[in-house]
């Protein structure tokens, strides 16, 4: 009997936890379960040949919003290959109505609802060994073709987190992609727009365990760590245990991803926080909204003004990346309700901030709702909302202009000195990327893939209308910008000519080629490699936003790299310096 594990993941760089958990479970049968990885950017041609030549006896797919459209074409089209192969789905976009898509779908002879690692190892063991009738394995909605209809099991009890074996043992097979890791499953809150509020049975894996799969991770130098957990600082003495372990054996690589509840944060959790190696841990915050009454509608719990301050003091700390979260399309939140949202949470200065859209997803209360609040849908996922009461579709399209110029000029981290600058100006910031969206719009600039550079010039292009008085100071910045991320081949075409101050930079290098002061992690480079590796430029503008100018020389070594931003050091030399 061969059983085949089929992932159709977002990306090549990710990994599909829930196949390599139903493996790992079903251990005894491992000779004969093979795992298949695939991407939704590959042609289906290709992943029907590969899921053909693999021949497989059990064909299992997991099925997510991201997916599912590409997984069912692949599932009408191996079934007319492989008719004698029995087709299994599982995972959140099936696991609601099962029924429903057994009947959409003739080709698929049963559906895992909900957590599957025992209801797989009872499939394998009656698939293969005959010990038991499907109507004897809790979980499933299966085709009794015998009685010609269907039938549903009753649900399985939950699982004891401690019990799945860790499924990351030949970590070899992941390298260049991101690693998921669960060490809880539930969670605490009821959010409406999430299936997460369904499962309300809190568990967590024993931290000996979690300890023991960290240091797998930590001594084989893996990049990152996604945690998956819905809210992972939900109990207090489990984060604890698992930030102060990482911290206490830090590898000086491996960075760690949590998804948190920042109100939640307690005085002890920030305080170890900051005793952080910069970029060991990144945070990412859902804010969703700051109103009030769209707070209470979407049934979440949240302290804005507590998560304002935990943000602000993590920040302050300038050792963990902060990703915070808002949502378009909520009940009771109008365009200029979102604006007071954008602004308040942009204030905050996340290191990214993600502008969502409200996807209605089946089995969650907003779904059960949509109706009452207006809320009109793609009929299709991801489920996002056209319009609701409050927020019509021209709304939404102008929010999603906003949400690209957030990404590019915001999240990209390539603008942050310029946009301080802006910002300084700016009545709102969520006005700011409006009249910048508007802008693109009018120019026709969205319909046309840019190179960085490019982006500078248009950015330049909308100032020059946006505030042509700051134009020079602007400009400055931008160059700052570009030399903060690269040490850039050519130099922009609005950039000011530096032939006046050649001689100074060589004498400048020249010293540090004999007497290394500044770039003593180059010792050994003669003066004029010093100069191609590294990069000095003159600036003229104000050591703050907005005041008095002054010519500054700055040095940019670019071996040493802030482990947030991945800006080069940018070291301020002093005049006296700068003798010839």
């Amino acid at each position: 009997m061969k059983i085949l594990l089929a992932a159709v993941n977002a990306k090549y760089i990710h990994s599909n936890l829930a196949v390599y958990s139903l493996k790992a479970f079903a251990g005894e049968y491992r000779e004969q379960i093979e795992i298949g990885e695939y991407t939704i950017n590959q042609k289906k041609d290709e992943i029907l040949k590969g899921l053909y030549q693999k021949r497989p006896d059990i064909l299992c797919f997991s099925c997510y919003i991201w997916n599912i459209s590409y997984v069912t074409d692949l599932i009408t089209e191996a079934a007319k290959i492989m008719p004698y192969t029995r087709i299994w789905v599982g995972g959140p976009e099936v696991s609601y109505d099962g029924e429903a898509f057994l009947n959409k779908y003739p080709q698929v002879e049963g559906v895992m609802v909900g957590e599957g690692e025992e209801t797989f190892l009872e499939l394998v063991r009656h698939y293969t060994e005959g010990r038991t009738s499907l109507e004897q394995i809790p979980g499933i909605v299966f085709r009794d073709r015998g009685k010609g209809q269907l039938c549903r099991t009753s649900p399985r009890e939950i699982l004891d987190m401690s019990v799945i074996p860790f499924p990351y043992e030949k970590i070899e097979a992941f390298n260049h992609k991101i690693i998921y890791y669960e060490s809880s499953r539930g969670c605490p809150f009821s959010c409406s727009y999430c299936l997460s509020s369904v499962d309300k049975r809190l568990r967590f894996r024993k931290l000996d365990l979690v300890y023991r799969e960290l240091q797998y991770f930590l001594d084989h130098r893996v990049p990152q760590v996604k945690f998956v957990d819905r809210t992972f600082n939900c109990r207090r003495d489990h984060a604890m245990g698992i930030w102060t372990y990482i911290r206490d054996h830090d590898n000086g690589v491996t960075n760690f991803h949590f998804e948190i509840a920042a109100d939640l944060l307690t005085r002890e959790e920030l305080e170890l926080m900051r005793t952080l190696r910069p970029g060991l841990i990144q945070l990412e915050i859902g804010v969703q909204s700051t109103n009030g009454r769209t707070i209470d509608a979407i049934r979440r719990k949240m302290d804005f003004a507590r998560v304002s301050e935990v943000v602000s003091e993590v920040h302050r700390g300038k050792n963990i990346h902060q990703h915070l979260d808002l949502i378009a399309g909520l009940p009771f939140e109008d365009y200029k309700s979102f604006g007071r949202s954008f602004d308040q949470v942009y204030r905050l200065k996340p290191n990214q901030l993600q502008l969502g859209f409200l996807k209605v997803l089946k089995g969650s209360y907003m779904h059960e709702n949509a109706g009452e609040y207006g809320c009109v849908y793609q009929s299709r996922e991801p489920y996002e909302v056209l319009r609701t009461k409050w927020l019509s579709y021209d709304d939404v399209l102008r929010l999603k202009g906003i949400e690209e110029m957030v990404e590019i000029y915001y999240n990209s981290g390539q603008f942050s000195t310029v946009l301080t600058e802006i910002e300084a100006t700016a009545s709102s910031p969520f006005m700011f990327y409006e009249t910048l969206a508007a802008f693109y719009e009018e120019r026709g600039y969205f319909s046309v893939s840019h190179a960085r550079l490019r982006r500078y010039d248009i950015l330049l292009e909308f100032l020059m209308e946006w505030d042509r008085g700051h134009l020079e100071e602007y400009k400055e910045r931008m160059l700052y910008d570009l030399y903060l991320r690269e040490n850039l081949k050519s130099r922009p075409g609005w950039a000011k000519d530096m032939g006046s101050y050649r001689n100074k930079i060589h004498a400048f290098y020249q010293r540090e080629e004999e007497t290394p002061r500044y770039l003593t992690e180059y010792k050994g480079y003669q003066a004029r490699q010093l100069c191609k590796m590294t990069h000095i430029e003159v600036f003229s503008f104000s050591a703050d936003a907005g005041g008095e100018k002054e010519e500054r020389w700055i040095l940019f070594d670019y071996k040493t790299r802030d482990p947030l931003t991945n800006d080069a050091l940018a070291i301020e030399i002093p005049p006296r310096e700068l003798e010839e």
